[in-house]
């Protein structure tokens, strides 16, 4: 029989069974484990340890991923270079151009054979046939481009996606020790050890468990957290979130074969389903317009379990790979956001330009049929010819080529370049961007509520002061100090009272600090106990996890911590740790000088609140009180409560009550050294900082002015949760958004804050009417009840090291390194993308006005558009795609933290860019229509103005192309006041230059050699001696970026052609 590390190959319970266990639930469940042997009995029958876990081997865990499966499920193939090249053939104008294309080229062909004289010249007719051509080239390339650019989209947003996947680990036993993997390494056996704020990567059955409460309403809709245990229900399901409790588990099921898995397996065989039937639909809607109501039976599948996941599902991944966002699950019940102010924008800004595109194309075609038929059959009473369909095809086309122009088809590229540059870039800065236009909205923000630990501070704690019988110490005492009695009870109940997964490592050389891993309150309690010559693991070997009889876990409702664990000579004890001031006040006895036993009075708790907690609080700790109840089943002490039988550990209140105070400790986590240079960089862009934490208010208050949240001459408001919610409720205690008008515009500093606190905050600014312009607050949420917050706010930033899984789920950006100043790294990100497209559209709309009034006036003044369509496409290609790869991938510079965020109602193309852009556009027309109307004297040329449609080219049109190729690409206006510190841009051309790709396309224009085809063009080849006249039209161009190349392969090639 086959092996595997000395054990049989062959698994003594199948795939089948366990799908089979798995779709089962509470009582039910627990009966068709028992009928397994149970879920010990089903370890064995997977060969794994419920302690010890797996080996670890590599041979053991390729077995089992190809027995049971590997803990992925395949993401939807991406769509094929072909497929996207079909996508961007789809635009209507595009096809407008290519059945005007077509009809051109097959016109050029075509010689009517009741027409006395030949149309076209031998030498003309050559040559017509390129223009049509030219334009399906033109049009093959924007194609090409968009396909590509969609492509790298795509692939960039899957790459992201991976990231993110990438970054998600879990720990699991292997080998007898706790390891982080990443989630698509579980196997089936693993042992699992899950925690409030997990999101479960697989399905499995409970070992065991510690107050255990799943948010499954991602799977089941049902909003209840359901309570789990090894008796009652033992199955925890993939994709569900753990919000209180924690307990160990045995993976049964993974990837495509969790319950998650099957059901997004049935909801992408439905969507393909429903996407076929929805393209059916709109064929037959198109042949038959009576079946208005056809199909519905297809669309309303709403019974299917997976279609009523769609949503769900949709916002994980969408088509483009992008992570969305759902409004539900966690959250406030809140709708999905507001666009991001960029998009707002540019959505009004498309159907403006849209609109006007339109309507200056439709009145060109029609302003240049009547000017030809009055030329043709009035003044010259010809009579019609089917060759005159070419001249209304000619016309038509430039129509068609003028609404290309007239909008921006660069822009979509150009945000997508930014952003995805942006995203990019920002990686390095430690902002993994989860959803893309959160980059930007950063950009625009104007209040970030931060938390404190971990983000303001180092979250590198260490007991720096402790209280214990009646002794202040501000070093850490001796354990030989201390009264025995008490010294044992705090050692065992910081030990035994904090999550096992939270420990002590050495650092990776030698000196220095010892690594903290897990909880880092946790972490430097375990050091206080270090400090005092013990060792926490020892007593925790003595007290298995298993062992214990109850743990009530750390919310932000209870802000403590308390542990049952039975005595070795019977009964129980309670450790309870916690905020100071909570436990404090559950506290009946304390432990006097020499460790005599004393009643804790009220005046005692006052004492000790004032003289002892207050000042460790005004000097930045966190405070926190150790305290212990015992309950005995023979003579009770004092402080003791006798009991006959085992208590109702359901009763918290009355079980973790009359405690025994041990000792209070004061916990430094010092500001990191860059943030207040941070907040002030953010205080001067605009964006006010509040800082909303779980701490006393005296400990918020000294971390806020270290870091500068709070100055001196501020008129600021420092509130305490209860206070909050006493000033912005009613008497019916609904909250009343005018009471919350009263208090957020000053409020700097919101302690001992839950979670609801954090999120009415945050809706309240948002919701507030105060300001011109609404808010844009972000906020950073580490605790799975930051949820609601993270994702009401317009931008969510989770933490990446003290994050749990259901925070990052909600956010927009991960803090990879939990640091603030990561934050203010993201503003300039977000500013510099606002920035980027704004240039674009500086530069680019100038094009735009400039070549459609040229083709507008051109048509009204001279019955000819001095711009045909294959050169406008031409600058529609080079302007509108490649200009994007330049202006859209600036680094940000801090110059654009001085000035203040845009706001929502403020327009995208402002004053100043307005004034650039006509400004820009009144010198470029008049340097063209001063070519157009006299530049042929000027340069004592051959006119070009009334020529026949298909007549010999003319030097003339050349140089007013090129003289607009020139200008646009010349200088840029200066640096302004909108682009303060983001438009220091040299040349353009010189700025395109880094792109080769780009510098191949545009070098041949500026030395002439894409021009010199002539008819296809309607230009030809311009003497050399005009090239200098030519050049200097430019504003501000002293200088050609390449003078050796103009003198070699210009002038003499020039010449060569010429003659």
């Amino acid at each position: 029989m086959a092996t595997i590390d000395g054990r049989p190959a062959q698994y003594q319970i199948t795939l089948k069974n366990l799908r089979e266990i798995m779709e089962h639930r509470g009582r039910e469940g627990v009966s068709i484990v028992n009928e397994y042997g149970g879920t010990h009995e089903i370890c064995k029958k997977l060969y794994t340890h419920p302690n010890d876990g797996l080996s670890g081997s590599k041979a053991d865990i390729e077995h089992r991923r190809e027995t049971f499966g590997s803990n992925t499920i395949p993401p939807k193939p991406p769509k094929s270079f072909l497929m996207l090249v079909w996508e961007a053939l789809q635009d209507v104008t595009l096809i407008i151009l290519e059945i005007a294309a077509i009809i051109s080229l097959l016109l050029s062909f075509y010689q009517p054979a009741d027409d006395d004289e030949p149309v076209l010249e031998e030498e003309e007719e050559h040559y017509s046939w390129i223009e049509g051509l030219a334009i399906l080239v033109s049009v093959f390339v924007v194609v090409i481009v968009t396909a590509f650019n969609d492509y790298s989209k795509e692939k960039q947003f899957r790459g992201l996606q991976s990231r993110i996947e990438g970054e998600h680990k879990f720990s699991v036993i292997r080998g007898g020790d706790a390891v982080q993997i990443n989630i698509g390494e579980i196997v089936v056996g693993d042992i699992c050890q899950i925690k409030y704020g997990d999101l479960l990567p697989a399905d499995g059955l409970l070992i065991q468990s510690n107050d255990l409460k799943i948010d499954e309403s991602s799977l089941t809709g049902e909003s209840d957290h359901v309570k789990k245990s090894e008796l009652t229900d033992p199955m925890v399901l993939s994709g569900t979130h753990v919000m209180e409790g924690s307990g160990k588990m045995v993976v049964t099921a993974v990837g495509v074969n969790s319950q998650a898995g099957i059901i997004f397996t049935l909801l992408g065989a439905a969507v393909d389903e429903h996407e076929a039937a929805a393209k059916k639909k709109k064929k037959d809607a198109k042949k038959e317009k009576k079946l208005k109501d056809g199909g519905d039976e297809i669309t309303n599948n709403s019974h299917h379990p997976a279609l009523k996941s769609q949503t769900t599902v949709d916002s994980i991944t969408s088509d483009d790979g992008e992570e969305g966002k759902s409004s539900g699950g966690g959250g406030g019940g809140h709708g999905g956001k507001e666009k991001s102010v960029l998009q707002a924008k540019l959505t009004k800004l498309a159907i403006q330009i849209g609109y006007a595109g339109s309507t200056i194309a439709v009145l060109t075609v029609i302003i240049l049929i009547i000017q030809f038929c009055i030329q043709t059959f009035v003044i010259e009473q010809k009579h019609w010819r089917n060759s005159y369909a070419n001249n209304l095809v000619k016309h038509f086309i430039i129509g068609v080529t003028v609404l290309v122009v007239a909008v921006p088809e660069g822009l979509p590229l150009a945000v997508t370049l930014s952003l995805a540059y942006s995203v990019k870039k920002m990686m390095k800065d430690n902002n993994l961007v989860r959803h893309l236009d959160a980059c930007e909205t950063m950009g625009n923000a104007t209040a970030i509520c931060s938390d404190k630990t971990g983000t303001l501070t180092t979250n590198r704690m260490t007991v720096v002061q402790s209280y214990i019988c009646e002794k202040l110490c501000k070093v850490t005492p001796k354990f030989s100090d201390i009264p025995r009695i008490v010294g044992e009870a705090i050692i065992e109940g910081i030990s035994l009272n904090s999550a096992y997964t939270t420990c002590l490592m050495p650092g990776t050389n030698p000196g220095d600090p010892l690594q903290q891993v897990g909880n880092k309150t946790e972490c430097s309690l375990l050091g206080f106990v270090q400090g005092l010559g013990k060792s926490y693991q020892t007593i925790r070997d003595s007290h298995p996890e298993e062992s214990f009889t109850r743990v009530y876990t750390f919310n932000s409702v209870r802000k403590s911590m308390s542990t049952v664990i039975p005595k070795s000579n019977g009964g129980y004890r309670v450790y309870c740790k916690g905020a100071s001031e909570i436990v404090l006040k559950k506290c009946s006895f304390i432990y006097g000088q020499d460790g005599v036993l004393e009643k804790f009075t009220r005046d005692m708790q006052e004492r000790l609140l004032h003289q002892v907690i207050e000042p460790m609080a005004c000097d930045g700790l966190r405070t926190i009180c150790i305290a212990f109840r015992d309950f005995v089943p023979g003579k009770a002490e004092i402080n003791q409560v006798h009991i006959d039988s085992e208590p109702n550990w359901d009763d918290e209140d009355n079980i973790v009550s009359n405690l025994t105070c041990l000792c209070v400790v004061g916990i430094e986590d010092p500001v990191r050294p860059e943030v207040p240079d941070a907040i002030r960089k953010c205080q001067r862009a605009g964006i006010t900082v509040r800082m909303v934490t779980g701490d006393n208010i005296n400990t918020a208050r000294s971390i806020a002015t270290k870091c500068g949240i709070i100055r001196p001459q501020d008129d600021f408001l420092i509130l305490e949760g209860k206070e909050f919610n006493r000033r912005i409720r009613d008497s019916n205690g609904d909250i009343q958004q005018h009471l919350l008008d009263k208090v957020w515009p000053k409020l700097r500093v919101l302690a001992r804050s839950s979670p609801t606190d954090k999120y009415n905050l945050v809706k309240g600014i948002i919701d507030s009417k105060v300001s011109d312009n609404r808010e844009v607050v972000a906020v950073t949420g580490d605790g799975t009840n930051d949820g609601p917050a993270l994702k009401k706010a317009d931008v969510g930033f989770a933490m990446g090291i003290a994050g749990t899984d259901v925070a990052k789920e909600a956010s927009d950006i991960i803090l990879t390194d939990d640091n603030f100043s990561s934050i203010v790294k993201a503003v300039m990100w977000g500013r510099n993308v606002y920035d980027s497209i704004a240039k674009f559209l500086q530069f680019q709309l100038t094009v735009n006005v400039v070549a459609v009034i040229v083709a507008f006036i051109g048509a009204c003044a001279v019955q000819d558009s001095p711009l045909k369509a294959v050169q406008m496409l031409w600058m529609n290609l080079i302007m509108d795609t490649l200009a994007s790869l330049a202006l859209a991938t600036e680094m940000p510079t801090p110059d654009l933290l001085l000035r203040k965020p845009y706001g929502r109602t403020k327009p995208l193309i402002s004053r100043t860019m307005m004034k650039n852009i006509l400004g820009q556009a009144i010198y470029q027309l008049i340097i063209v229509f001063g070519l157009l109307f006299v530049g042929d004297r000027f340069l004592d040329i051959e006119s070009g103005r009334g020529q026949p449609l298909n007549s010999e080219a003319t030097q003339h049109f050349t140089i007013i192309f090129n003289v607009f190729v020139f200008m646009t690409l010349s200088k840029d206006p200066r640096p302004t006041e909108h682009f303060r510190g983001s438009l220091h841009e040299p040349d353009l051309l010189q700025h395109l230059d880094r792109y080769p790709g780009v510098a191949n396309l545009h070098h041949p224009v500026r030395q002439g050699g894409l021009l010199d085809q002539g008819a296809q063009h309607r230009t030809m080849a311009v003497e050399c001696i005009l090239w200098p006249r030519n050049a200097n039209l430019g504003p501000d161009r002293h200088d050609d970026p390449h003078p050796q190349d103009a003198q070699e392969d210009g002038v003499g090639s020039w010449r060569s052609r010429v003659h």
